[in-house]
Parts: structure tokens; sequence; C-alpha cells
């Protein structure tokens, strides 16, 4: 198995071998508390059959975490007793990090990445994790995991990073110390991105912005209606914007977008549900912004919802293995599939393709390009002006990509110059999102 490197112009992810890595996450948060071995089995084989190619859980969630067989992750529910006075249990059959070591060999047996938070915010928050006992852990988790070429490091989990700033800027130069070779990024608290704290920092490898799970006129507290993030609402390209202009130029994506079948605005289950279109959008929005890749989350999957659970959260619907079979995450591929689809690294982000208005809010068009191609996205089935030209060659051939079905529909072969208006079929009963498609017409890419 490869590792997964940053890409030689800094903008994107990449196997060793200089293979072209999109990201496509899934959010498992709660993987190894709340799944037995066969469950993670399970659970592994349908994300990697679906198209996703990393893996984001939590390693330890809450002091008192225990996995499905029982087993503590912490001996007394310290971090201090398990990593400095002591050392986890690697033994015993179905001890807590030994079902972690199980769960990561499954996930690289099937080609996956493990996206790893050595914690969730909280619990540096409340202190459990702190200046006395940071080291030891962070170098624990280096030294365990610097074999494994399928591990990636996510600090942080729904938190600012200037709350504490220094344990995380510790923890990271920690394991980066010890495991140099395994890519870093952080998890930010809702309507943040990790650069605003750690974009300088020596051991973030790539940036992650969390655009959150609020509709446009949901605000977060009242206190806070004149930042400038907030009003940013579903616009997660805006995040991709703001890091694409950063310098020194590192990799960005959306590693916490509104979940599917999850309240808008995360906590009254009374609102509407976030649905497959709605992910979709953030997905197409993001990427097309110039970001590296998306994670896709499900409200029931990310928190492994089970029969046995007393009370879900975030009032969710569904039972975790219902959920995989869920529109959204079966259609995430297809963004993948067409990304790579054409030359990879030489793509960029490009508004000047479009002619006139580009929109605000759902109406709002988003495009890349490369040498040779042009891809624009439309939520809202609207028409699409495109200033020709901006592509090799004399004639182009177009053509309507559906997100939802992964089914492409040619246009026509038209000139390349001047202005031309795209008009997307009506969908019957159907969400009417597509991405156009311009190819110089010598390009062999949707054969």
């Amino acid at each position: 198995m490869e590792r997964i490197k940053i890409s030689e112009n800094g903008r994107y992810l990449m196997y060793e071998s200089g293979k072209p890595f999109f990201w496509l996450g899934d959010t498992a948060w709660l993987l190894f508390q709340k799944l037995s071995a066969d469950e993670a089995q399970e659970y592994i084989n349908d994300r990697r059959d679906k198209g996703f190619n990393v893996i984001q859980a939590v390693l330890i969630h809450d002091v008192t975490d225990t996995n499905v067989y029982g087993k503590p992750a912490l001996d007394d529910d310290s971090i201090t007793k398990t990593f400095i006075n002591n050392s986890p249990d690697l033994e015993s059959p179905n001890s807590y990090w030994k079902h972690v070591d199980r769960v990561v060999d499954m996930a690289e047996k099937a080609g996956m990445y493990m996206g790893l938070l050595p914690v969730w915010g909280s619990i540096v928050k409340a202190g459990y994790l702190n200046r006395d006992n940071v080291v030891e852990y962070g170098t624990w988790l280096a030294e365990h995991f610097k074999d494994r070429k399928n591990i990636i490091w996510i600090l942080g989990g729904d938190i600012k990073g200037n709350e504490h700033y220094e344990i995380w800027d510790t923890l990271g130069n920690t394991i980066k110390a010890h495991n140099p070779d395994a890519l870093m990024t952080f998890h930010p608290f809702g309507r943040t991105q990790s650069s605003e704290w750690f974009h300088n920092a020596p051991w973030l490898d790539f940036n992650m912005f969390q655009s959150g799970h609020r509709r446009y006129n949901q605000k977060m507290k009242q206190e806070e209606e004149d930042d400038d993030r907030i009003r940013i609402g579903q616009d997660n390209w805006r995040y991709v914007m703001n890091d694409y202009q950063k310098t020194p130029v590192k990799p960005t994506l959306d590693g916490e977008p509104a979940y599917e079948s999850i309240p808008q605005g995360l906590h009254d289950p009374t609102q509407p549900y976030w649905d497959a279109n709605d992910v979709r959008r953030y997905a197409y929005w993001s990427v097309f912004a110039g970001a590296c890749g998306h994670t896709y989350g499900h409200n029931a999957v990310m928190q492994m919802h089970r029969p046995c659970d007393l009370r879900g959260s975030f009032g969710v619907r569904e039972y975790w293995y219902d959920a995989l079979k869920a529109e959204g995450a079966r259609q995430m591929h297809y963004l993948k599939d067409l990304m790579l689809s054409v030359p990879y690294f030489e793509r960029i982000p490009d508004q000047s393709v479009i002619d006139g208005d580009i929109g605000e809010k759902y109406d709002r068009l988003l495009a890349t390009r490369g040498a040779s191609y042009i891809f624009v996205y439309t939520y809202t089935g609207r028409s699409i002006s495109v200033r020709m030209g901006k592509i090799s060659g004399e004639k182009v051939i177009a053509r309507w990509f559906d997100p939802k079905t992964g089914e492409m529909f040619k246009i026509g072969e038209f000139e390349n110059s001047g202005v031309r208006e795209f008009e997307p079929p009506r969908k019957e009963g159907e969400w009417p999102d597509y991405v156009l498609i311009l190819t110089d017409s010598r390009k062999e890419y949707f054969l």
C-alpha cells in the first residue's frame, strides 16, 4: 500500500508513485467504540465498494470510552495512567487498542486510509489531555502506527484551534517528529477552518474546514452575527477560496459539511433534514472551487446508531447498517470518478469561464478547468453561458453530466470561440443539478 503525499504543485494529494489521490472520505467517528469486528468489516467493505477511500474515526472520543466488547480505552479513565504510568493492553483478545489495530488492518486490506483523530476536542477542553501528558500520548501514537502506510492524522475534533493552542501544536509537532511520513491536518469547529490558526505550522500538511450543518438563515450565536465566517452560511466554496489564496500553498477540503439525514441546524428535529441533493451540492461546490477532495457524512453512520443505544443524537432516524444504503452515499463516487477522468493536477478553479451572472446562494455556478476541459456545476438547473476559447482546440464537445446517476449526455460539437449558452435538460420529479462538461474535441476523455 502506498502512502499519500502532497502533489508537486501543493494543491492536491497523490500516491507515492505520483498517481492522483482524490480524497473521498466517510465519517465514522465512533467506529472503534460501537462496532464489533464483523460489523466493522461490513462497514469497511460497503464504503470500499461505494468508492470511498478515507474513513474518519476518533481514537478517544470520551475518557470513559469502551468498545463493543466492554474493554476500556483508558485505565481509570486516565490518559496519564494509560500512556505514562503503564502502556495500553495490546495482547488481550478484544482489548480496546487490539480492536483498533484489527480495524485498521481491515481498512488496509481493503485499500482504504484511516483519518485518525487522537482525541475529540472536548478531551482537551476538559483538560484530560494536557501539557503533562500530551507528549507521551503523541509519542505512543506515532511510534505505534508509524510503520502503517494507511494512516492520516487529523488533530482537533470540532474545536477552534485557539482553544488550548499549545496542546494542539505540541501534539502535532510530537506526532510529526516520530511519524514524519504520515500526512496531518486539523478538524475545526463549525464554520471555521484550520488555516485560521495552523496554516504555517510545520506539522500541518493540508487544511481542513467544517462548513457545518446550518442553512443560510440559521445563526450560531447572536454575538457572532457580525462574523464574516458566519455569514458564509452554506457557501462552503468560500472556505476553499480563502485557503486557495494563502501561502505557502497547501491542499484543503471540507472535512464536515452537512450530514445526510440530519436536521438543518443540527439540534432541532422539527426542522427539515438535509438530504442527498444537499450533500451533492456541498461536494461539487467545494471541489470545483479547488478542494483536493471531500468528506461525506450520514447522521446514523457517523454515530454508528444501533438498536441497543438508549437514544441517539441529533434526531437520528435510522440505524447505521440501514443508512449505509443512503442515496447520497451511493452518489459520491460519481464526483471522484469525474475528477479522475481528466488530467488532474493541472486543474484550477476558474469563474472567468462563466459569462454574465454567476449567481448567489443556491443559484451559484462553480467552474473548474484544465488545459483541455471545463466543468461547470449548477445546483438549480439554471442555464450556463460560457466564454469559449478558455481551453485548447478549435472545436469542443459539450456534454451534460448527471451527479445523481453518473450518466453523461452528449449535447454536440461547437466552435471554441465567442459566448455560448447551454440549457440543461429537465428532470421530471428529480432535483435538477447538472455538470456542464466541455472538452477539446481531439481528446478522448469520455468515449
